[in-house]
Parts: C-alpha cells; sequence; structure tokens
C-alpha cells in the first residue's frame, strides 16, 4: 500500500501500485485484511498504476484496512465485475445522484466524464449525505461546482446552524435537475433504499428505466460468479454487475427478502 489519506471521521482512501492491470470505473477489487479477511471494495480513483480504494469502517475486515499504514502489505484480487456504461452515454445529458459512501465508486466515472466533456451534454452531479461531517472529497467537490461545465448540487439529512448548503434527501434535488429526461443517461449509488426512491423519482420525472444506472451492493465472497453469494433475483453481482439498468432491476427492488 503506497498512500492512506483520511476522507472522514470513519473513512479514509487508500492507494495502491497495481500494474498492468485496466480497470474501468465502476469496477471493484476484493481486498483482504491479514488476519481479518476479505471484503469488497470499489475502485474510487485511477491514476496511471495507482488505484485508490475509499472504505469505510464496518467490520472487522474494513477497520482493519482503515488502520493501514503506508507500505503494509494488501491482498488484492480483481478488477471484478461490470461497471458503469459511459460510451453508451455519448452525446447524452448526463445525472449522477451519489448517497454517502456511493460517491466513491462514481468518482472514476466523473473523472471520465470531465477528461472528456465534449463528447457528452449538460453534466449534473446530486450528491446527499448525513452530515457536512460525512462528505467525501469535498475539496474536490468544490474543484467541480467552481467549472462552468458541470452543475454540483450537495445536500445533507442534517446540518449545523453555520451550514450554508441544502438540507434534505438528495432526491429533493431532482426537481432542479435542468436535463431533457428523454435524452439523459443516469447513474446512481449510495445505499439501496436511496436508490429505491431515487429511481422511482426519476422515473417519475420521465427518464427512461433503460438509461438509469445504479450500482449494487451484496455479500461478494469469491468475486468471479461461483459461490453464489452475491446472487440477486437472476443476477449475480460481482459477475453480471454490480451496475445494473433500472428496466433489469424494477421487479426485483420491489421484493423485501432480495
Amino acid at each position: 500500500m503506497l498512500a492512506r489519506r483520511r476522507e472522514t471521521h470513519d473513512t479514509v482512501s487508500l492507494v495502491i501500485e497495481d500494474p498492468g492491470v485496466d480497470y474501468a470505473p465502476g469496477q471493484f477489487n476484493m481486498l483482504y485484511a491479514f488476519g481479518e479477511g476479505e471484503v469488497p471494495i470499489s475502485v474510487s480513483a485511477l491514476a496511471g498504476a495507482r488505484v485508490t480504494h475509499t472504505v469505510r469502517r464496518v467490520g472487522p475486515a474494513t477497520a482493519a484496512l482503515v488502520e493501514l499504514s503506508p507500505g503494509s502489505p494488501i491482498g488484492v484480487r480483481g478488477p471484478f465485475g461490470r461497471g458503469w456504461p459511459l460510451a453508451d452515454m455519448a452525446g447524452k445529458d448526463v445525472v449522477v445522484v451519489a448517497g454517502g459512501l456511493g460517491l466513491a465508486p462514481l468518482r472514476p466515472a466523473v473523472h471520465t466524464l470531465l477528461a472528456r466533456r465534449a463528447e457528452f451534454g449538460r453534466l449534473v452531479l446530486l450528491y446527499g449525505a448525513r452530515s457536512p461531517l460525512d462528505l467525501l472529497f469535498t475539496h474536490e467537490v468544490e474543484r467541480w461546482r467552481g467549472r462552468f461545465d458541470v452543475e454540483v448540487m450537495v445536500t445533507v439529512d442534517a446540518a449545523p446552524r453555520d451550514w450554508r448548503g441544502d438540507v434534505g434527501v438528495v432526491t429533493k434535488l431532482f426537481g432542479r435537475i435542468k436535463v431533457d429526461p428523454e435524452r439523459a443517461a443516469v447513474m446512481v449509488c449510495g445505499p439501496e433504499i436511496m436508490m429505491q426512491f431515487a429511481a422511482t423519482g426519476l422515473l417519475d420525472a420521465g427518464f427512461n428505466e433503460g438509461d438509469i444506472w445504479l450500482s449494487m451492493e451484496r455479500n461478494m465472497q469469491c468475486g468471479a460468479g461461483v459461490c453464489g453469494h452475491c446472487q440477486l433475483g437472476p443476477y449475480l453481482i460481482c459477475r453480471d454487475g454490480p451496475v445494473l439498468t433500472m428496466s433489469a432491476l424494477r421487479p426485483l427492488l420491489r421484493q423485501r427478502e432480495l
């Protein structure tokens, strides 16, 4: 592991070197904390052979990962899964909807959209978190907001009195999206309940379900579609996802036990 950067009180970004491997925005690796276990972590940035993963402390394996120091060994398998279909979005307006840690898997896609800005129409980023202290990549988001070719809106569920931004769930920002839903693509990542409400709100706003892409999270163990732990209906998320269209997921998200 090359570097470690603290993002919030419980979240850090780990930079590793993985030469000779081609990653697509939206893919993930299986990261192994020696002695604790292995967990799937999305790639949150790509820069040549340097690959960044942003990890939140939620269990023994992630707790061990966030405490690693530069130079510490870390196990890596991957990349796995199907990422964001950016090539299919060329010529369209693009809306990015992120909730909490969901900005991490979307970040490489945003980097690509900005690097190839002329290939896309309007670009809108909607980002929501629990509080200002839970916002990720704040300096980078501010740089995005300072550009003239991207619209960035940030909201939090609750905030102190000195907060000058929006307060409320990210779906409340949908009424301020100024794109043509008939010629737009949407990428959504965040807690599953947030994605359900977001997808429903987008459909109500006239967006096509085949152009709404969601990144799903499941209990992935093998990463190769063999063990079945990540099954969601007919899909194995590690192999068929994690990015799937709303048209594929819509009947499944209605089932409470899936």
